[in-house]
């Protein structure tokens, strides 16, 4: 199982829209992840680096390097729509959790 972490960073003039984000571009994301999406969510995050977050559990390495490489070029020319800066992807195994 994979932990996709995507992170919005904060600058003096970031903008995010949450709505759009959680309406949108999140379902657009998890639509093209397939039926190895096991679950996505996305958060404010009140102070430090980065503005918002968001993440999908996905079933496999595989699943989700085919995923990205069909709909990959769609998800990310969605960004504008919400936001003006580049997220920061994180990609990680997961090693345990409940």
């Amino acid at each position: 199982m994979l932990a996709i972490t995507i992170l919005y960073p904060r600058t003096a003039d970031s903008t995010f829209d949450m709505d759009y984000y959680t309406a949108t571009h999140m379902p657009m994301f998890a639509e093209g992840l397939g039926e190895s999406c096991q679950g996505w969510g996305a958060a404010s995050v009140a102070d430090g680096p980065y503005m918002a977050m968001g993440w999908a559990m996905v079933d496999s390495r595989e699943n989700f390097d085919a995923a990205m490489a069909e709909h990959g070029a769609a998800v990310m020319g969605d960004v504008p729509n919400y936001t003006n800066v580049m997220p920061e992807l994180l990609v990680g195994e997961v090693a345990g959790g409940s």
